[in-house]
């Protein structure tokens, strides 16, 4: 009870004392009376306490205020050592400058370490001025983005709750920025936490970019430029920036691919170190551990090293997408396409390959993209595809349809593995089931993609069925990697020879394959033994009118046209022509390309005027048949191109060689070989056109490529060297002419033979080079020797004997020998009429000369 007494100021609470408890029974006991102390408590005291409560509640409110208004405005100052990005900063700047009536979210996404947070950091350092209020959310997790609304809520006297944060920045319209960090998880559904309004500004950093559906506008953030990322190593490393520490910093570098998070961490490392020139040999050998190791002193707040980075999210994805992942982390970083993976599922398993068995790797990886009736699940495929993308762990090229994945994140999903040397060499067999069941247009096509992934699966020691190394050698021939290709031939032939023996039909395959590598790398000698043996064998196992023995002549006057021996190999082509005529019908590719052969023997043995009408007739029929792209197609487009300039048509010539070389570099890129040759055809129509500076750069261009990509002893390369010399003539640089003419002249001698028509012909031009220097007795007495050689390896009618003749006349005229060089010039000018034509440009040419001496 209480009481008041007659003081009102005093207040009287009286309890009694507690009774004993009642005894025990259903019921239970009656209590006993209570008898507690009384308690005396004035006013004033009541009134005292009151205040304390209140002062205390409205400290803690104005402490919460304080700390959320901390958390929600607070946005730290980016990197103290931040470099570069200014293509993005200054996008971003002029985005939210703009100042039309509608909300502006700018979406930054990219890889984990990629630095996204520090650029949306440092635009708001900069910019800072032109926002109301300045907002930061994490938006990691649900509970994170709501605490941040929450927050900004409570900063605003607005309420308390989530809700309240998101009404306040619908209702204020203002120049508020809200930043939504770390939006990485692709299940968030951020619309649920974006303000509805046509006002304020947003920037949303994420690896999902799935983001982008917000952006007003976006950038991917990848990797830094290289100035940049020096700059960013040398500032993070403490080190001076000279000529020697850029140099070594530039290596560095490019070793971590110009990703920020690496740059940083290996900055950190040195400076602890003290040993910049050092660090790479480390980097090398010790990767994975330097890629996750913890700084001990940080520039930012960002907890995480690169490798732990990509772990997180790689703990995310499902057993498919991982598995997907550290798959495609030993294929080659680029040119990863769905091609490879759907073809290898549709594998049929010839008695020659491996079993089922065999494959079982293989066989259970790709069951995961297959319908329950076996086919492809191409949506299966891009469902798995796009969960990893959602984290940048890979990113997909819409244009060329591939994916590709960073070359550091390929390097990390090779170590969370156990077991490497099996996920390679299931990834090899893939490889090599893919290859197997796409056609030969298909193989062509994709050849340069491929050739990237199987270069790494021959580098990694891992187990590789033989049909399948047949294979990748057949992708790298087509790719234009000659020296790849013949060692994996070489190899495959060998173990042919042991398991199946000299007679057994894939032993001859893999020969006649080995043949024509050896042809391309200007081994010739080599090519025509091999196809001659195969020729033998094929006669007599499978008879001189199948499909595959015509096949190895047709490669065998190939070798003879190669060797100079052109009347062998145009007498080969007819016979070959005329069978596959018979049994494949004119239309089919391999007549086609039968046909183009003996055109170009034609040429060879100087009969102009039938080459253009046999290239125009198969160009025709390759058109229709395999498509104006297909490089069997461009190859005789090319061939009709000489065909034309051989008779003088240079301006004609010159616009096929245009259209060839363009889709060349389309089909085949830049550095194939027979785009070079494409280029070194159309610099010779330059030349022939007069001109002649233009000629010069492309062919400076062609022999740069060609010494890298063939060898500077290869057939292709001595021939553009030739030529390169010629434009030095043309140019009137005859002393560099000449010294690069007998470069040639000396490695063709070696190569060749001194009879060969290519090494006739660069002596022939060295003459022109001595006469050009005023050296005519030398220039005279080496075109005497061309000219009796011309004549029995060619025939004095041939074309290129009658250009030898014509130059000895000059000889002869130079030293005053005018009866001889008359003599000379008649016999041309009469014999240059009746092969080429009154009105042919050679002929033309010389008579306008003799008719000056």
């Amino acid at each position: 009870m209480f009481s008041l007494d007659g003081d009102s100021r005093s207040l009287n609470i009286i309890g009694g004392q507690g009774g004993p408890g009642g005894l025990a029974h259903l019921q239970g006991g009656t209590g006993g009376v209570g008898q507690g102390p009384i308690v005396h408590i004035t006013a004033s005291q009541l009134i005292a306490h009151n205040l304390q409560a209140t002062v205390a509640t409205d400290q803690a409110l104005q402490l919460q205020k304080v700390r959320a208004s901390q958390i929600a405005s607070h946005c730290q100052p980016p990197s103290r050592i931040f470099c570069g990005r200014q293509d993005i900063l200054e996008k971003m700047q002029n985005f939210f400058s703009d100042t039309d009536s509608q909300q502006h979210i700018y979406v930054l996404h990219g890889l984990g370490g990629a630095g996204k947070t520090q650029i949306a950091l440092k635009l708001i350092n900069e910019s800072s001025s032109h926002f109301s209020d300045i907002f930061f959310i994490d938006t990691s997790t649900i509970a994170t983005i709501e605490t941040g609304l929450k927050n900004i809520a409570v900063v605003k006297a607005f309420g308390d709750s989530p809700q309240d944060g998101l009404l306040w920045l619908t209702s204020k319209v203002e120049e508020w920025l809200l930043l939504f960090d770390n939006a990485d998880d692709p299940g968030l559904d951020l619309n649920d936490f974006i303000p509805q309004s046509n006002h304020g500004n947003i920037i949303i950093t994420s690896r999902n970019p799935g983001m982008c559906v917000y952006a007003g506008s976006h950038s991917l953030v990848s990797d830094m430029e290289e100035e940049d990322a020096v700059a960013l190593l040398l500032k993070s490393a403490s080190q001076k920036a000279t000529v020697h520490t850029k140099e070594i910093a530039a290596e560095i570098v490019k070793s971590l691919h110009y990703l920020p998070l690496a740059i940083v961490q290996a900055g950190a490392f040195i400076s602890k170190s003290r040993n910049l020139d050092g660090y790479l040999a480390l980097y090398t050998k010790n990767q994975a551990r330097l890629l996750s190791e913890r700084p001990a002193q940080s520039h930012d707040r960002y907890a995480w090293t690169v490798y732990t980075t990509w772990q997180m999210s790689f703990d995310c994805l499902t057993s498919p997408a991982a598995m997907f992942l550290q798959y495609c982390s030993f294929l080659h970083y680029n040119g990863i396409s769905e091609e490879i993976f759907s073809y290898a599922s549709k594998y049929q398993f010839p008695s020659s390959g491996p079993s089922k068995e065999e494959l079982q790797q293989p066989l259970e990886f790709l069951s995961h993209f297959l319908e329950p009736d076996g086919e492809w699940d191409s949506l299966q495929f891009l469902d798995t595809t796009n969960e990893v993308q959602s984290y940048s762990l890979i990113s997909f090229d819409a244009e060329k349809k591939v994916f590709s994945i960073h070359p550091l994140v390929q390097t990390w999903g090779q170590t969370t593995v156990q077991d490497p040397k099996r996920h390679m060499s299931t990834m090899r067999s893939i490889l090599g089931m893919a290859i197997s069941e796409s056609s030969s247009w298909d193989m062509q096509l994709t050849s340069l993609l491929l050739c990237p992934h199987i270069e790494l699966a021959m580098q990694m020691d891992a187990e590789i069925a033989l049909t399948f190394k047949g294979k990748y050698a057949s992708i790298l021939w087509e790719g234009g990697k000659y020296k790849q290709a013949m060692k994996l031939r070489e190899e495959v032939l060998e173990k042919r020879k042991q398991v199946l023996g000299d007679n057994h039909p894939d032993t001859l395959y893999a020969m006649s394959h080995l043949a024509s590598s050896y042809s391309t790398l200007g081994e010739h000698q080599k090519a025509r033994e091999l196809d001659i043996i195969v020729l033998e064998k094929q006669t007599q196992l499978l008879g001189e009118n199948h499909p595959n023995t015509l096949l190895t002549m047709s490669h065998l006057a190939s070798s003879y046209s190669t060797l100079g021996e052109h009347q062998k190999a145009r007498e080969l082509n007819i016979i070959v022509l005329e069978k596959q005529t018979q049994l494949l019908g004119e239309n089919h590719p391999n007549t086609l390309l039968t046909m183009r052969d003996l055109a170009s023997s034609y040429s060879d043995l100087g009969e102009h005027q039938k080459a253009p009408e046999l290239d125009t007739f198969v160009l025709e029929k390759q058109k229709q048949v395999l498509g104006e792209s297909h490089p069997d197609t461009l190859s005789t487009m090319g061939n009709l191109a000489s065909s034309y300039a051989a008779l003088g048509k240079h301006q004609t010539a010159h616009e096929l060689e245009v259209i060839v070389l363009e889709k060349r570099k389309q089909v085949l890129g830049e550095s194939h070989p027979d785009t070079l040759s494409t280029m070194g055809n159309l610099a010779s129509s330059y030349a022939a056109l007069g001109k002649h500076q233009t000629a010069h750069e492309l062919e400076v261009i062609v022999l740069e490529k060609r010494k890298q990509v063939l060898g500077e002893n290869h057939p292709d390369t001595l021939h553009t060297m030739g030529n390169l010399a010629r434009s030095y003539s043309d140019l009137g640089e005859h002393q560099k002419a000449q010294e690069l003419k007998i470069v040639v002249f000396e490695k063709r001698n070696q190569l060749l033979g001194e009879n060969h028509p290519h090494t006739l012909d660069t002596m022939g031009s060295l003459a022109v080079s001595y006469s050009n220097l005023g050296e005519h007795r030398k220039a005279k007495e080496l075109q005497v020797i061309v000219m009796e050689k011309q004549k029995q390896v060619l025939g004095e009618h041939h074309p290129d004997t009658l250009h030898t003749m014509a130059n000895l006349a000059s000889s002869h005229s130079n030293l005053g020998e005018h009866r001889k060089a008359k003599e000379l010039r008649v016999f041309v000018l009469e014999k240059r009429k009746q092969v080429l034509g009154d009105d042919h440009p050679d002929t033309l040419r010389i008579e306008k000369l003799f008719s000056s001496m």
